[in-house]
């Protein structure tokens, strides 16, 4: 079973979905992970404080990148406050397989980064942490 998942990182990895910008979002935010280079920029274009349009970009490892693409996936149609109770178990089971504590920053940018989006603040602290 964790071959099937580690096909599916790396699919998202090469060929990631909601790769872009949106000129006009309606949230924008940018963090990056020092420790590995990883850096995820995500935009949200909301009505009605639903999710849209959403958008990433940025550089880094498999995991970061092809974790950016699977959560974007999710966040069509969802609403801020649903966002806001996304945590770090609702990542892990999108990714599937077991993870390291290095790779588990990795895999929760994306998140940080969203979630630093929806509350409107500019220093999350880290999943870990919760």
């Amino acid at each position: 079973m964790d071959d099937l998942y580690r096909e599916l990182i790396l699919d998202h990895y090469q060929h990631p979905h909601n790769h872009g910008e949106i000129p006009s979002a309606d949230i924008s935010y940018e963090d990056s992970n020092p420790l590995c280079g990883d850096k995820i920029r995500i935009d949200i274009k909301l009505r009605d404080n639903v999710v849209e349009d959403v958008k990433f970009n940025g550089k880094g490892c498999a995991i970061s990148q092809a974790s950016a693409s699977m959560l974007t996936d999710e966040l069509i149609g969802k609403s801020l406050d649903a966002i806001k109770k996304m945590d770090k178990q609702f990542i892990l089971d999108l990714l599937g397989i077991p993870l390291g504590p290095t790779r588990i920053k990795c895999a929760l940018l994306p998140l940080k980064v969203i979630k630093a989006g929806a509350y409107g603040i500019n220093n999350w602290g880290d999943e870990d942490d919760e």
